[in-house]
């Protein structure tokens, strides 16, 4: 898929307010983060700021923001022969790839993104994916009356296990995050038995 100028650089613009977040967050604390700040730091106005996110919790998670909004386009993307436990798993081993370019920011942001003055923005940036994968995790389930609820509760459910997951990495877990995702998966199945 080709983009265009346009979309390229309004990317480029968003990565730099991003990455200008996480930085002076970093550098100065994430209490101490403004809007006017960022603007500055990436070089654009505070409008253009406000063009591409509501404040400054938002500029800060994009990443995690840019990541789940795939989530649906991935397992669409695996073969519908395929469960739909692979098709999840696969979709966190994409996402895992591009984790793995840059591990020194990576590390800056993760510390970050768990901040207390976050939570909320956390929280809605994975249920803001939510019904876009129900959707996805729906087209994989056989027709009958609950597959609305089923698709939804999945969804819901995957969503907890990816943030969990997430956090089990963030704590310095050697395993791989497709494994991560994988175990909890198994050890729902288990424990609901």
């Amino acid at each position: 898929m080709t983009t265009s100028l346009r979309e390229r650089k309004k990317a480029a613009t968003r990565e730099a307010l991003h990455n200008a977040a996480v930085r002076l967050a970093v550098q100065n604390g994430v209490e101490s983060l403004t809007v006017e700040a960022i603007a500055d730091a990436a070089m654009v106005s505070r409008r253009t700021f406000s063009n591409y996110f509501a404040g400054k919790e938002q500029a800060l998670l994009h990443r995690d923001r840019a990541r789940v909004s795939v989530l649906a386009a991935l397992v669409r993307a695996v073969p519908e022969r395929e469960p739909l436990r692979a098709a999840l798993v696969s979709a966190v081993e994409q996402i895992a790839v591009e984790r793995a370019a840059d591990p020194e920011l990576e590390a800056q942001y993760q510390a970050l993104r768990l901040h207390p003055a976050l939570i909320t923005e956390y929280v809605a940036t994975y249920t803001a994916v939510e019904p876009e994968l129900a959707d996805a995790i729906a087209e994989r389930l056989p027709a009958d009356p609950n597959r609305v609820l089923r698709s939804r509760v999945l969804a819901a459910t995957f969503l907890t296990v990816l943030r969990v997951s997430a956090h089990q990495l963030f704590a310095h877990d050697e395993r791989a995050p497709q494994d991560l995702v994988n175990q909890a998966i198994t050890a729902l199945r288990e424990d609901f038995r």
